[in-house]
């Protein structure tokens, strides 16, 4: 399985995650219209943050730290927010809409 961007045929995983980041707007929006996510601001502010984390970490962070991190910009998010924008797991989902390789394990950072 592979994601067509702008002609380009990217390279996944046997869960649909790319294997090399891609950072680029479109991305996203494919990726996110496979998963059946109608995008929201409140989405782009996540995969933002992912993508963020992912540069600065080498990986994205575990569900609990990343709610952590993301009510500092985001207050009255909570695991029921973040899995109505995410709803099959919003650690691993929206680094996989973010167009990040698949998170593994439980520690993240």
């Amino acid at each position: 399985m592979g994601y067509n961007v702008a002609g380009v045929e990217l390279e996944t995983d046997a869960d649909g995650y790319l294997l090399e980041p891609d950072y680029s707007e479109e991305v996203v929006n494919v990726i996110a219209a496979a998963e059946g996510i109608e995008l929201t601001p409140k989405h782009w502010e996540v995969v933002n943050f992912m993508r963020e984390q992912y540069r600065e970490n080498g990986a994205t962070p575990n569900f609990r730290n990343m709610l952590k991190a993301i009510n500092e910009f985001w207050p009255e998010a909570d695991s029921k927010a973040l899995y109505d924008l995410f709803p099959t797991g919003p650690a691993k989902q929206a680094a996989k809409v973010a167009g990040l390789p698949q998170p593994y394990g439980k520690g993240g950072y």
